[in-house]
């Protein structure tokens, strides 16, 4: 198991903790596996959620530490999202 994944479903989950978020969200970070994102928190897993945002480790990691924008990231390509943009603008908007 991923030690960037499992620092990631630690990160989100306590960032999201305040949300009751509805949506069912998929980070796919590149060479480490994926987080998904539900309103039961966050968890390692693979399964299929309403949008799916891919990036490589590093800009997820600059995202969770509030480094890097995740409108700025998705603008210049660095974050592509396939699936439903709502629960990713409101998922991004939790993020900063």
């Amino acid at each position: 198991m991923s030690n960037l994944l499992d620092q990631a479903v630690k990160a989100l989950n306590k960032k999201l903790d305040h949300i009751g978020f509805d949506g069912v969200a998929k980070f796919l970070i590149t060479d480490e596996g994926s987080v998904i994102i539900d309103g039961t928190g966050a968890r390692i897993s693979d399964a299929d959620a309403d949008v799916t945002l891919s990036a490589s480790a590093e800009v997820f990691q600059a995202i969770m530490e509030g480094d890097q924008n995740p409108s700025t990231a998705f603008i210049t390509g660095a974050l592509s999202i396939d699936g439903d943009m709502g629960i990713a603008l409101k998922l991004a908007g939790n993020l900063r």
